[in-house]
């Protein structure tokens, strides 16, 4: 399968500059919410489409597009995987076993907590490499940022055994408000059983 070449809208070349920790921190810190379309890259070369629901601290959900599809979701501290091919329960297990934990909790301060394992820039993007300082074992998570202003644009996660799996923001929704049950995995299970 050809690559996905994704156009980004450049500021002029003189205002292009390598984003600081801090700009980046401050801007997820002050994300609520999200809703758009994404398009994801797998570790076999594959790629899904879908929408992307975010609300932090936390809360996340990949509704892919197709008969069959998965729906990925984060709520209650947890990652459950819902296979439409399936009848039994999701699979589960703790976010913060996850990179994606990273982007999704409360506070983040890239420059305090010494997680940063690579901070670059293309001339173009700026890009940070973290990973749970605690826990390096799990895997990392690479974020791709344009700006100023800061705009998330990607990211991509390095999954324990090496494999990638790389998530491309199309256009997005930032505010407003979202349901809280789009997040909740109990309600997502009774609804399945139902």
């Amino acid at each position: 399968m050809a690559p996905i070449l994704i156009a980004l809208t450049a500021a002029p070349l003189w205002a292009q500059e390598k984003l600081s920790l801090r700009d980046i921190s401050r801007a997820l810190n002050d994300l609520d919410t999200v809703k758009g379309a994404f398009t994801q890259i797998n570790s076999d070369g594959s790629f899904d489409k879908g929408t992307i629901y975010i609300k932090r601290p936390g809360r996340a959900r990949f509704e892919y597009e197709g008969k069959n599809a998965p729906l990925v979701m984060v709520g209650g501290g947890q990652v459950a995987i819902f296979d439409q091919k399936s009848n039994q329960g999701p699979e589960q297990y703790p976010l913060k076993r996850t990179p994606l934990n990273l982007i999704l909790k409360r506070n983040v301060n890239l420059r305090a907590e010494n997680m940063v394992v690579g901070h670059d820039f293309d001339g173009t993007t700026t890009s940070v490499t973290a990973q749970d300082p605690e826990n390096p074992e799990l895997g990392n998570i690479r974020l791709v940022f344009s700006g100023p202003p800061v705009e998330l644009r990607q990211w991509v996660i390095t999954n324990q055994d090496g494999s990638q799996t790389t998530v491309i923001l199309g256009d997005t929704e930032l505010g407003g408000s979202l349901p809280p049950a789009l997040f909740s995995i109990p309600t997502e299970i009774n609804k399945r059983s139902n």
